[in-house]
């Protein structure tokens, strides 16, 4: 496949950036309801009936609560997971990359989005439990409440709580979409088309179906992330809990899914699409 992403001095890759940046804050505040139904779903095992008569209960003033740490991390994790995953695989195939280069840089970058921007989220899952309105009416006040903790539990038990989670579903999920994202792409390509909706349908599948493998680990991240204490219960004992709490059945540790696979459709599909235009633009000179 052709490079077309226009490098500057010193070999990093400029397009992924810009255009990441872009897409993934327009699509963060169109899917924030939907992702926040999700969250509620995940954490008190309600169906989508119940978390949608929940968040109505809460009102309008509360339903974009804990939208400013999601836009701001998904700003900055469609600029690093486009522009440094572009970086890395142009350095290791120098310009002609195979399936490795794409799944090893989707690794990399990956692991250096969930490095960054886990905070981020720790604070995000906080704002988006309803029972903790009143105890932190915003992201000062957790932040206020981490730092409190003596010696290195402001971030073990703060702002990193639940990183390893995270880690392994932001790896795999990067190295997944990387892998499949143009593939998926040239498949769907038929003569006539406009170009973007080849990009529009690769994005969308491949975002849903990456979602739904890895959604197990959202549900424990989730379900990690939402509690607040010094104390950290080893990720086997979450893990527990939360099997517990679903019966051991399988379709309520999924409640949710149908969801995250809408959002995923419409989030990964929209950057997939501008993504993929502007970059073809821009290799064209435009």
């Amino acid at each position: 496949m052709e490079d077309k992403d226009a490098p500057c001095e010193g070999g990093w890759r400029v397009g992924g950036y810009s255009v990441g940046a872009v897409s993934t804050f327009l699509s963060t505040v169109l899917t924030f309801p939907i992702y926040k139904t999700i969250f509620r779903q995940q954490l008190h095992t309600m169906t989508i009936r119940e978390a949608t008569r929940q968040l109505g209960t809460e009102g309008i003033t509360h339903l974009y609560r804990g939208l400013g740490p999601p836009l701001l991390a998904k700003t900055v994790q469609g600029t690093l997971l486009f522009g440094t995953q572009g970086t890395i695989q142009h350095r290791l195939s120098g310009g002609n990359p195979r399936p490795k280069h794409r799944c090893l840089s989707g690794l990399l970058s990956g692991a250096l989005e969930a490095t960054l921007l886990t905070p981020f989220e720790r604070v995000q899952n906080v704002l988006q439990d309803g029972r903790k309105n009143i105890r932190f009416p915003s992201a000062s006040s957790i932040l206020r409440e981490f730092w409190s903790y003596r010696g290195h539990a402001w971030l073990r038990h703060g702002i990193y709580r639940g990183f390893t989670p995270i880690l392994a579903r932001n790896t795999l999920g990067s190295a997944l979409y990387f892998s499949s994202k143009d593939p998926l792409r040239d498949a769907l390509s038929v003569r006539g088309l406009p170009t973007w909706m080849p990009a529009l349908g690769s994005g969308a599948v491949n975002g849903a179906l990456t979602s739904l493998a890895l959604y197990p680990l959202s549900v424990l991240v989730s379900n990690m992330q939402a509690e607040v204490g010094r104390v950290l219960p080893r990720v086997r004992v979450v893990a527990g809990v939360v099997w517990a709490h679903c019966g051991g059945r399988v379709s309520l540790l999924y409640r949710g899914a149908s969801l995250i696979a809408l959002r995923s459709c419409v989030t990964w599909g929209v950057t997939t699409a501008i993504h993929d235009t502007l970059t073809k633009r821009g290799g064209q000179g435009l």
